[in-house]
């Protein structure tokens, strides 16, 4: 099983840049579908970008901001965030699947993102 450690997160100002990181162990990286999530508080945690082996997709609310890439060599995903908003601010969470299946199984523990106005 893959385990799954995020980091990078912090407070920036809205308009600003972020790049979190999140490193696995065990399994086998290739393997495995992966994507960030976020959860804000007092709302349901939420899609933002994903890698598949049909390749990356995003949500609307981050598209052309946010740009998620996965290093096979370093066993790391990536999240580069741009033009932050006060709106993205939330604990992201890196998680992993097995392609075709539709439910992330391996979860991280979460990287708190806070953009301040």
């Amino acid at each position: 099983q893959v385990q799954l450690v995020e980091s990078g997160g912090g407070l920036v100002q809205a308009g600003g840049s972020l790049r979190l990181s999140c490193a696995a162990s065990g399994g086998i990286f290739t393997a495995y579908d992966m994507a960030w999530l976020r959860q804000a508080p007092g709302q349901e945690r939420e899609f933002v970008a994903a890698v598949l082996r049909s390749g990356t997709t995003y949500a609307d609310s981050v598209k052309d901001r946010f740009t998620i890439s996965k290093n096979n060599g370093e066993r790391t995903l990536y999240l580069h965030m741009s033009d932050l908003k006060p709106g993205d601010t939330a604990l992201y969470y890196c998680a992993a699947k097995f392609p075709f299946v539709a439910t992330y199984k391996f979860w991280g523990q979460g990287t708190q993102v806070t953009v301040s106005s």
